[in-house]
């Protein structure tokens, strides 16, 4: 599921070679799990450690962007809020639903949090929570907007967008990433997946659709 200073749009601020450099870092974090170092991922990305250190910092910094990075892979599609409409919105919450599917079934993600949960609380590194604040808690900052925005167009009622959100996440995973972080071989093909996004949004719009339809109809 991925902090430097801020949570930001990583694919927007990288250059193509240090997506590449992440990417690399991925592919380590998948073959060795835990024992991904600066000069491990160096070797791989064919790059030197100073460069390593200029672009990320410290090893936390690199883990960090590395999460960002594949966190950046789940897309919140843009709506319009003064023209917004149920076919919009909801084409918006299947497509992030879609995208946070394929992204915590990928071999990549299930390593990534299998080391995460492996170092929570052990004192190795921050690892566990780089992971929840730019991976969980990123993608709340990204798609509440989008809850927020159907609430103002009167399709959508809420109290607290936080519980909203707690409620789609849920429906989209329901089991599926425990399952896959504990050696489930699930069939997540991409008709699947589609299948999964549908029903996961059509639930949380049977619980949270506003009653008396859009506001100035």
């Amino acid at each position: 599921m991925l902090q430097a200073s801020a949570d930001i749009e990583t694919s927007g601020v990288l250059t193509e070679r240090q997506k590449a450099v992440l990417d690399a870092a991925l592919r380590l974090l998948v073959e060795e799990g835990d024992q991904l170092t600066m000069t491990a991922v160096a070797r791989r990305a064919s790059c030197s450690k100073e460069t390593l250190y200029k672009w990320f910092g410290d090893r936390d910094g690199l883990l960090t962007a590395t999460v960002q990075w594949q966190a950046s892979k789940v897309r919140v599609v843009p709506v319009d809020r003064k023209g917004l409409d149920l076919a919009s919105l909801t084409a918006s919450l299947e497509r992030f639903a879609s995208d946070w599917l394929k992204v915590i079934s990928s071999d990549t993600s299930i390593a990534l949090n299998r080391v995460a949960v492996s170092h929570a609380g052990s004192g190795k590194d921050d690892l566990g929570a780089i992971v929840l604040e730019n991976g969980r808690f990123a993608l709340a900052r990204r798609l509440k907007p989008v809850l927020d925005a159907g609430q103002q167009a009167g399709l959508l009622e809420f109290s607290d967008a936080e519980a909203a959100f707690r409620t789609f996440f849920g429906l989209v995973a329901r089991d599926v990433q425990i399952r896959l972080l504990l050696g489930d071989r699930l069939e997540m093909t991409d008709a699947a997946i589609g299948g999964d996004a549908v029903r996961a949004t059509q639930q949380f719009l049977a619980l949270y659709g506003a009653k008396t339809g859009p506001r100035g109809l």
